[in-house]
């Protein structure tokens, strides 16, 4: 009735935001140091799997439920109600047999669907009825290998259900829009909720089977808040003693880890409850090895040894919750419990895997005398040690134990015949090794686990246990000339013969030396060590390979790269630079980094000799500057090898790689330049700039950028600007003429097919007046060191300064050219934009005392103002800043240009 008066929409908002608030609330009752059963759920359903046939029991529907839903007299709905029930206790099922496992989960999940549209459907009994059938299925053992995972399919419908309980209850809570608040008492729940809950819990009652009866009643423990304040704790003891009704011990034992999970979820305070459920499965744990578990294995075919792990999910469940934050009083009276107990292997091993780490680790030698005094014919031993081990990678034990605890945990291990179980022990004790001892120790252990796994090739059924090693060695050793000072590490390493685990751990070993390796190394055993897993991380690359995978190999293996200095002996350096490029010439970043240390390398040697280079030093830049030059036709990407011959031509360049004699030659003098210096010249800087000049009409129209296809003519000029940035201190050639590098440039400029639509090419030849501007200086803006340019070499001679005129005049009676083409109505707006551009450039590199350039800068400041493109408040401050230069001395003549720059009118 108060549902129906609410609002549907505000009503189911306010419920949805209040059910998301509790879940938070109740998820923050334990703390996260708290292992939630969530994470354990996956690990079990994967381990616990059968191939034996399965049945189920499924709930076939009657007309008479369907009929009853419709009348409307309450005593006529109830009466209807229990005749359901009633039915489903006669037996409305029908069996399935010969299911598969996977069949049988399906049918489950069905189940777990079909309860959810009962109940969206207002069939609360028959969503009842599917509960009882879900839960009597884990009275049936009958296929026990797979219990486990049956219990973890069957309570997901169980807390489905106690979940849509709850909230059917806490929905009818609510009274004029308002909702309980989160810590509600009994006091603020309503006579019609109280009632409906009380209802639930009497349909449960009246379940006659023990089992169902008592999970469905866990399943809505948390609906006793409704009732009173001390229902869950007056429910949870009684719930305890039912569990002892249950003979099977495998069936009792999953029922109180079932009653500590809901217990941990709703009331993680009441302890006492919870101690008494593990104090009871103490007493009743010598039924494990009684006479009538002995018999049901006999029948089913399985040994001891397969039966007793079945106990480890629930029992390490029902260990976790009572040591939770325990004091340390009780967990030692736990353990002295365990003590006395008989055939205690199977409780010794939960108690280790759910009991703190340190209070293992501070008894381990007590641990270490229990596990000597088990039985194995139940429970191996070595799955013991292994758990003991898993505790003493987490905590430290006594330091006068240590060795004697590694002493008996690896007698036993290396006693074990079978690969699988010795490796997955050995893997657990490799880290207390690492942790604790030197690299004699862990060599002993490597050299053991080789001994074992090499037989056979038994190592290529443990390649993630065998991973999981070398990650643990090499988390503990971040001295590389430590690590691989251990004997049989590489040997270790060999027994990885599947390429794609083998290029993984070089992966680990990489990273790891990345990250920890702070200063530069030389070392021979570490050189030659990485550069082995460097060559097999390279040649694992194939037509294949991911472009991802490509670039984290590259990463790492230029990490390494970066990683290797010889100091100052420079030839060495080069040297092995000279291998790397030989071994990893299938990687285009590699190969970039090399040209960039060996251009670093030749740099260092200028500094070095403070440039001034001996004959020696000479020799051998020429040597790096030819490892860039042969190296760099090599890559693949254009603009990748564009900037690297201007890189490597600006090193060349500060090197002196230069035929003409230091000192002021004049333009004659250079004509006349020796026959030696001009061979020279072949192998010097302005190879790198030939090369690049050649290597401009390749660009494509579009590259490839991140995955994405783009336009190539803005990278293009962002390239072209940093080259003439250094074409102006390059001297010319003695047998080239004059800015013989410049015209070849403006060739290829010319002859370039670019898009019709796009100003890139004129913004160059922009570029370029800005270049010939700077060259007709008397005194260039900047120089390289020892190294004579332009301005030196001609001494502003006046063929010089003609031919560069010649060169203006050319590329300005390009841009006009191109001004012209774009007075159509589609492209005013970038002839307007162009117009001032080339104002602005001839205003800030041009003479304006001449009158040609003067009248120049007049029309093309009319031509931007001419169809109403310009921007006005661009050309107000451009003539303010013209007004303001013309004050300064010798710029008089900028005011009279001034005066016949008008600004257009709005109108």
């Amino acid at each position: 009735m108060f549902a129906a008066s609410a609002d549907p929409a505000a009503l189911a908002a306010t419920t949805d935001n209040s059910r998301k608030k509790r879940d938070r609330d109740d998820n923050s009752i334990v703390g996260s140091d708290f292992e939630p059963w969530a994470s354990k759920r996956g690990e079990i359903l994967a381990r616990y799997t059968t191939t034996e046939k399965l049945s189920i029991n499924l709930f076939m529907g009657s007309e008479k439920g369907k009929a009853g839903t419709a009348i409307s007299a309450m005593s006529e709905k109830v009466r209807t109600r229990l005749e359901e029930l009633d039915d489903f206790e006669e037996g409305s099922q029908k069996e399935l047999l010969n299911l598969t496992q996977q069949d049988y989960v399906n049918r489950i999940e069905e189940l777990n669907q079909s309860l959810k549209d009962a109940w969206a459907s207002d069939q609360k009994v028959k969503a009842l009825k599917i509960v009882i059938q879900c839960s009597k299925l884990l009275s049936d053992t009958s296929v026990i290998q797979f219990y486990p995972s049956k219990f973890v399919l069957i309570t997901d419908i169980l807390d489905t259900f106690g979940k849509l309980v709850y909230e059917r209850i806490f929905s009818m809570c609510m009274d004029n829009h308002s909702i309980l608040p989160d810590h509600f008492s009994p006091e603020n729940v309503n006579d019609t909720a109280k009632e409906t809950c009380l209802n639930w819990f009497f349909k449960i009652a009246s379940i006659r089977e023990l089992i169902p009866r008592f999970y469905v009643e866990a399943s809505i423990l948390k609906c006793n808040k409704f009732l009173s304040k001390t229902g869950i704790s007056e429910c949870l003891p009684r719930l305890t003693c039912m569990v002892r009704g249950i003979g099977d011990p495998l069936v009792s034992v999953y029922a109180r880890a079932y009653l500590c999970r809901v217990g941990m979820e709703v009331a993680p305070h009441l302890k006492e409850s919870l101690n008494k459920n593990f104090f009871d499965f103490l007493l009743t744990f010598k039924q494990i090895h009684g006479d009538t578990v002995q018999n049901q294995l006999v029948l089913q075919g399985v040994e001891l040894p397969s039966y007793l792990p079945l106990y480890s999910p629930a029992m390490d469940w029902i260990f976790q919750c009572i040591s939770y934050h325990a004091p340390e009083a009780l967990l030692t009276e736990m353990m002295e419990r365990c003590k006395k107990l008989a055939n205690n292997a199977l409780l010794l091993n939960s108690v280790m895997s759910a009991f703190r780490a340190e209070f293992i680790a501070t008894r381990s030698m007590d641990f270490i005398g229990m596990i000597k005094e088990c039985d194995e014919s139940g429970f191996p031993k070595h799955l013991l040690f292994r758990s003991l081990g898993l505790n003493l990678a987490l905590a430290n034990p006594p330091e006068s134990d240590r060795l004697q605890i590694l002493n008996e945990a690896w007698k036993v291990i290396t006693k074990l015949k079978n690969p699988q179980d010795y490796i997955n022990c050995a893997e657990v004790w490799v880290e207390y090794t690492c942790k604790h001892f030197t690299k004699r120790e862990v060599n002993t252990v490597l050299a053991d686990i080789i001994k074992h796994m090499t037989p056979d090739r038994a190592f290529e059924d443990s390649y993630p246990q065998l991973q999981s090693i070398i990650k643990k060695v090499i988390a503990h050793f971040h001295d590389f000339s430590v690590l691989f000072s251990v004997e049989k590490f590489l040997p270790f390493l060999d027994m990885f013969q599947k390429e794609s685990v083998r290029v993984e751990v070089c992966k680990c070993i990489m990273e790891v030396f990345i990250k920890h390796q702070q200063e530069p190394t030389k070392d021979p055993v570490i050189l030659n060590a990485l550069l082995h897993i460097c060559k097999t991380m390279h040649d694992s690359v194939n037509a294949l390979t991911l472009e991802d995978e490509k670039r984290m190999l590259a990463y790492l293996i230029n990490g390494f790269i970066k990683m290797v200095s010889f100091g100052r002996d420079f030839e060495q350096q080069l040297s092995f630079y000279v291998e790397a490029r030989s071994m990893f010439c299938n990687l285009e970043p590699v190969l970039v980094q090399l040209i960039h240390s060996v251009n670093r390398l030749a740099m260092e040697t200028r500094k070095v000799m403070k440039g001034n280079h001996s004959r020696k030093t000479a020799a051998f830049v020429r040597a790096c500057v030819a490892y860039c030059f042969i190296t760099i036709p090599s890559l693949v990407g254009i603009f990748t090898r564009l900037n690297l011959y201007l890189h490597s031509g600006q090193v060349a360049l500060a090197n002196q790689c230069l035929s003409q004699e230091h000192g002021t030659l004049l333009f004659r003098d250079i004509c006349r330049a020796s026959a030696h210096n001009r061979q020279q010249w072949g192998s010097s800087a302005d190879a790198f700039f030939k090369a690049a000049i050649s290597l401009v009409p390749e660009v494509p129209k579009m590259i490839n950028i991140d995955g994405k296809m783009r336009p190539s003519e803005s990278f293009l000029l962002e390239f072209l600007c940093n080259f003439f940035s250094t074409l102006l201190i390059v001297p010319d050639h003695p047998e080239h003429g004059v800015l013989f590098l410049v015209r070849e440039l403006l060739n290829v400029i010319q002859d370039y097919t670019w898009e019709d639509s796009s100003d890139e090419k004129i913004r160059i030849y922009t570029c370029v007046l800005h270049l010939l501007s700077a060259m007709s200086q008397e005194t260039y803006l900047y120089h390289v060191d020892k190294v004579d340019s332009n301005d030196s070499l001609y001494g502003g001679d006046s063929k010089f300064l003609a031919e560069n005129n010649k060169l203006c005049e050319t590329v300005m009676a390009q841009i006009l050219e191109h001004l012209k083409t774009l007075a159509k109505d589609e492209a005013l707006k970038r002839q307007s934009s162009l117009g001032l551009s080339f104002f602005n450039s001839i205003l800030a590199h041009g003479d304006l005392r001449s009158n040609r350039l003067n009248q120049l800068s007049v029309n093309l400041w009319h031509l931007a103002q001419r169809h109403g493109c310009a921007d006005t408040r661009t050309m107000v401050k451009t003539l303010e800043y013209i007004k303001k230069r013309s004050k300064h001395p010798d710029m008089g003549h900028l005011t009279e240009l001034a005066l016949r720059l008008p600004l257009q009118t709005r109108t």
